[in-house]
């Protein structure tokens, strides 16, 4: 009998645009075959399914089950694919959790640790991963420009410290005003935020999962902006050249590999992660931007090119990670 599979997208942030762009993907690449898919729609006015025919049903949440036509479907597993809230942030795998559902992303605790980019970097410096410095900003504790400017050299990042796909992010060149201006931007689309110093280098992303108990890091792809940073229209807009497998010595690449997976094991993730990181020349090491615990899957998105660079189907990966998800 074919497994049941809740293919979850949408969300409650800004990012559902990309979580529906990536269940398109990821729906027309799981095997039909071996699994029975459920695209499930998560959002602000109701949790629901789709049929082919359009007819909407309302799921239950106290289960987590669908009643179609009288009968009852209880799923064997979750595939996560909203990014931002609440599939990227541990609210819904603490709730799967309960329900004794398994899914294919991080844990509960490693999701809201990873959501939190702060966090994460005090864990991966920790862990003896070299890291920006930084001022962590909350909104009810302001903090004046000069002060920050005090602790920190510019330029700067300035960036929501929760959330994802570069919402609300800028690079401050110029000291008072442009901070000043920054922060509010970033308050906007979060309570907190991290104002973190500039590392020159090469930026590097990586692909991380578990398969049969094994780490395994994908091809590494550099990505170079077409913009000042790596913000939104470079990710999702065209605005970037990314290359897969990226051009570096092997001694490099290694690095940035070795580094990925101390982050993976240090953070106790599960499922596909994806690391960022800027290599610095002169210190002659990478040092960690953030991780995101449910990467984009859409046409666009890095990792699918990587699972490519590596020689598999978009079919194998995800089943991959579907059948991983019943020993995590």
């Amino acid at each position: 009998m074919k497994k049941k599979i809740a293919l979850i997208t949408g969300g409650y942030s800004g990012e559902a645009e990309i979580s529906y762009k990536s269940a398109v993907t990821v729906e027309n690449n799981i095997d039909k075959e071996k699994y029975d898919v459920y695209k499930i729609d998560i959002n602000p006015k109701g949790w629901f399914y789709l049929d082919e025919n359009g007819k909407q049903f309302r799921l239950d949440k106290n289960d987590f089950s669908l009643n179609i036509d009288g009968k009852k479907i209880n799923f064997d597993t979750v595939l996560m694919c909203i990014h931002g809230t609440p599939g990227e942030d541990g609210k819904l795998q603490g709730y799967f959790d309960m329900l004794g559902i398994p899914y294919t992303s991080s844990g509960a605790s490693a999701s809201a640790l990873t959501f939190n980019k702060r966090y994460t970097v005090a864990i991966a410096a920790f862990s003896g991963i070299r890291v920006a410095k930084s001022v962590h900003l909350f909104k009810h504790s302001p903090v004046s420009p000069e002060i920050i400017l005090q602790q920190l050299r510019l330029p700067v990042f300035v960036k929501p410290n929760n959330g994802g796909s570069s919402i609300g992010m800028s690079k401050v060149n110029e000291p008072s005003e442009e901070l000043e201006a920054a922060i509010e931007k970033a308050f906007k689309e979060d309570d907190e935020v991290l104002v973190e110093e500039f590392i020159s280098g090469r930026e590097f992303t990586i692909g991380v999962f578990k398969t049969n108990g094994r780490i395994i890091t994908l091809p590494i792809t550099e990505v170079i902006s077409k913009k000042d940073f790596f913000d939104y229209e470079a990710k999702y807009l065209g605005a970037s050249t990314e290359i897969t497998p990226a051009e570096t010595d092997e001694s490099v690449a290694e690095q940035v590999r070795t580094a990925a997976k101390t982050i993976y094991n240090s953070l106790n993730c599960r499922g596909i992660v994806r690391i960022d990181f800027i290599y610095n020349e002169e210190a002659g090491e990478p040092f960690m931007l953030e991780v995101n615990t449910v990467p984009g899957q859409s046409e666009a998105s890095i990792v699918p090119q990587q699972v490519l660079a590596m020689g598999w189907t978009l079919k194998e990966f995800y089943a991959a990670l579907i059948e991983e998800s019943f020993h995590s």
